[in-house]
């Protein structure tokens, strides 16, 4: 039986730990508090991070480490690479966790972006916004998700307020794209360096959260450059593991907005829809197994389920519906979990 320790308890380390099970994979999950998502189907050790000695003895007791979320400290990434093999990689966290990084690396790649501009300080916004135009979206270079940290600058008069009202944090400026879509790429790479993709996936947000996927999302040409994409940057980081890469579409081009290093919302449809869902592949390329087909077996629609959960029951009575709990406390704007149509 293989060890698997995940850094997180949310619900990508749940769905994780539910996808293992049947290969025999083992996870452990290291988590602040519980109960978590996570705990309700899997061993968790509770700490912080910076706990050195109780995170010590959560390595030790598995054999590989990943995590669910790319907001981790670099250096305890790196700290955890000289005792166990940490997938993905510290060097893909770092530029993940950073907007200017994520943007850097894909210009050296040549990977298409909106412009923009780094902003540390109010008088560089007031230049930028002058350079890049309007309308632009301001943006904090560190911990945002889910729409948290932008801001939208339609006018010059608006930059002190929305310089402020990012705490005057280091940020970065990107021209507004009026896009036509929204699309992602879900990808796995194994550790001899083979990489599968899944289907291009359509995505929908409300309030910078994605509110539904809907999967496959059939573009021969959008999938190709996409593809190429994922390829140079997977292969730039020697990356192991599922990557995902959110795209803009505008004029039937791809304009690369972020990327996560880890299973990814936009690719919940194929615990449904694929041969082989996105955590099972994240888990088989991490644990060094042959990385499963990603074909996709039928269309798929996921919804989000936030703030409330629909009545199982309800979800139930309809052909075709596969319901998505994370057992978490309700409250608005969380995601609780999710609803698979296939």
């Amino acid at each position: 039986m293989i060890k698997i320790g995940i850094l997180g308890g949310g619900q990508l380390a749940r769905m994780l730990a539910l996808a293992g099970a049947p290969l025999e994979i083992n996870c452990h999950c290291y988590a602040e508090a519980i109960p978590c998502s996570a705990s309700y189907v899997c061993n968790v050790m509770t700490g912080r991070l910076d706990n050195h000695d109780a995170l010590n003895t959560f390595i030790k007791q598995v054999d590989v480490i990943t995590f669910e979320n790319e907001n981790i400290s670099v250096n305890i990434i790196e700290d955890i690479a000289k005792i166990k093999p940490v997938y993905p990689s510290a060097r893909a966290i770092n530029i993940a966790q950073d907007r200017l990084l994520e943007k850097n690396f894909f210009k050296t790649l040549n990977i298409p972006t909106v412009p923009y501009e780094a902003i540390n300080s109010e008088s560089e916004l007031v230049g930028a916004l002058k350079t890049i135009g309007l309308p632009a979206v301001l943006k904090t270079r560190r911990m945002g998700y889910d729409g948290k940290g932008q801001v939208k600058i339609t006018e010059h008069s608006q930059a002190q307020t929305a310089w402020k009202q990012l705490n005057n944090d280091n940020a970065i400026l990107e021209a507004w794209l009026p896009f036509d879509d929204e699309i992602s790429m879900i990808a796995v790479r194994s550790r001899q360096g083979e990489i599968k993709h899944y289907p291009l996936s359509h995505n929908v947000h409300e309030n910078g959260i994605l509110l539904q996927t809907t999967a496959p999302f059939i573009d021969p040409q959008l999938e190709k450059s996409a593809l190429n994409f994922m390829t140079r940057v997977m292969e730039a980081l020697d990356y192991v593991g599922v990557l995902a890469i959110e795209f803009f579409v505008k004029d039937n081009q791809l304009y690369a907005n972020e990327m996560a290093p880890r299973v990814h919302n936009s690719g919940h449809w194929t615990q449904d829809g694929a041969v082989t869902s996105q955590f099972e592949n994240h888990l088989r390329a991490v644990c060094n197994l042959p990385i499963g087909s990603t074909e996709a077996i039928q269309k798929t629609v996921m919804k989000n389920c936030i703030g409330t959960m629909p009545e199982l029951t309800d979800i139930l009575k309809i052909n075709g519906t596969h319901y998505h709990s994370y057992q978490k406390e309700p409250r608005p704007g969380r995601k609780l979990g999710h609803i698979n149509y296939t």
